[in-house]
């Protein structure tokens, strides 16, 4: 099934993208990599609405037309762009401080926070495979806190990781707003793709001013190749996902979780390339929370 191979390809990808992002992050200023990450992703984008602009009748009825806005939506994609500015710098903090094979990990419990915040927020009733999916998923987690305490990773106590929950808060709370931006809205991807691109330039640019400002000397910044291509492995999986999802016997609860085996790839470098210890109790863990994973992506 051509759709599942697209998932799996995109899986791939996000999983070299976290690897790229450890990379980017490793012993370096934070700030500076974020804005010249998204950097590239605005130029990426910046031609398909210039032409969009100046040259409407070359891209109408192509992939690469974009709708029209008014200035609600642009808004409305202003937030998006703040939503995901955020959730992405509590993340890339959180993982430059924090092993990969655990803070990856503890991102891929995005589905929990998901369905959680669709109960709470708008009554959504969860069925019984996904009640069970989240206790698997709460089950999971409690495990690798223990786990954590043998590395010094105390779960309730260290900030790091309250901050990669909050990202992957963060982070749930954006893909239901890409859901009314998408169903709602009714604008396409490409459409939020490239102005939340473009727009999440201004949302990095304070913190990368105050870093030049105030700690560029104390927290150095080295230049790497990873910080271009990381954004080049996200625009690329998103694009297999929404490829995927577009396809007629498409079946998202499949889609969801097959995606979510993103976190095989680090999870194994770390332990193979970067020595980080107590694997075979991580990898108990982590296969509990992809099951977690399949179980609240499943619909019935």
């Amino acid at each position: 099934m051509q759709w599942i191979l697209l998932s799996l390809a995109s899986a791939c990808l996000l999983g070299i993208y976290d690897l790229l992002k450890k990379s980017a992050v490793r012993n370096n200023a934070v700030p500076p990599v974020l804005l010249l990450s998204v950097l590239t992703a605005a130029i990426i984008y910046a031609p398909v609405v210039l032409v969009n602009s100046c040259f409407y009748a070359m891209v109408q009825g192509t992939a690469m037309e974009l709708d029209e806005l008014g200035w609600l939506n642009h808004a409305r994609l202003c937030l998006k762009s703040i939503l995901v500015g955020a959730s992405w710098t509590m993340a890339f903090f959180a993982l430059k401080h924090l092993p990969i094979s655990i803070a990856t990990p503890i991102r891929s419990t995005s589905p929990f926070w998901t369905i959680m915040i669709a109960v709470t927020a708008f009554g959504e009733s969860p069925t019984w495979t996904q009640w069970i999916g989240m206790l698997v998923l709460v089950a999971a987690f409690a495990v690798f806190s223990t786990t954590g305490r043998t590395e010094g990773v105390h779960f309730a106590r260290n900030g790091w990781v309250a901050l990669m929950v909050a990202a992957t808060l963060l982070g749930s709370i954006s893909a239901l707003y890409d859901k009314y931006l998408l169903q709602t809205c009714r604008l396409t991807p490409i459409t939020v793709q490239a102005w939340f691109s473009i727009y999440l330039v201004p949302v990095m640019l304070p913190l990368a001013l105050r870093w030049y400002l105030t700690e560029r000397q104390a927290k150095p910044f080295q230049w790497r190749a990873s910080i271009h291509l990381l954004t080049a492995a996200l625009l690329l999986a998103d694009i297999l996902y929404f490829s995927a999802v577009s396809h007629p016997q498409a079946m998202i609860s499949i889609i969801s979780p097959v995606r979510r085996t993103s976190v095989i790839i680090p999870f194994v470098f770390g332990i193979v390339y970067l020595g980080e210890k107590n694997w075979r109790s991580k990898a108990i863990c982590v296969g509990l929370m992809l099951l977690g994973v399949f179980l609240v992506s499943r619909q019935s």
